[in-house]
């Protein structure tokens, strides 16, 4: 079972994204901002995609969590949301494995970004 580490610091927004994806196969870890977020991936065994948004409370944002996850863990992939980026780009093109969805976004769509990405 592949591992989704959702992180959005809305727990109104986090929790049924969480249960949708969990209702679709995957074993899914939540976080609410990026210090648990790193907390989280360095306790697990395996967490195969991080689904974060990018506008979070800490000293970190979502891209912030990305170019962390690209240091410490490039193999894994990140799918960032937001429904306002303050103007940054994505990190990208050095993230490949990388993606921005915008909100609002389905839980379809959701899902079918995460397969993507895993599938590449």
């Amino acid at each position: 079972m592949q591992t989704v580490l959702v992180v959005e610091d809305e727990t109104m927004v986090r929790m049924p994204i969480a249960e949708f994806l969990r209702d679709c196969g995957y074993n899914v870890l939540e976080a609410g901002d990026a210090s648990e977020a790193i907390a989280a991936m360095e306790a697990a065994e395996q967490v195969n995609l991080v689904f974060s948004d990018v506008r979070m409370p800490g000293k970190m944002d979502g891209f912030g969590l990305a170019e962390w996850f690209e240091a410490h863990y490039p193999a894994v992939p990140v799918l960032l949301t937001s429904g306002y980026n303050g103007g940054r780009k994505l990190p990208l093109p050095a993230r490949t494995g990388s993606r921005f969805i915008p909100k609002p976004y389905s839980q379809t769509q959701v899902a079918r970004h995460i397969a993507d990405l895993l599938a590449a």
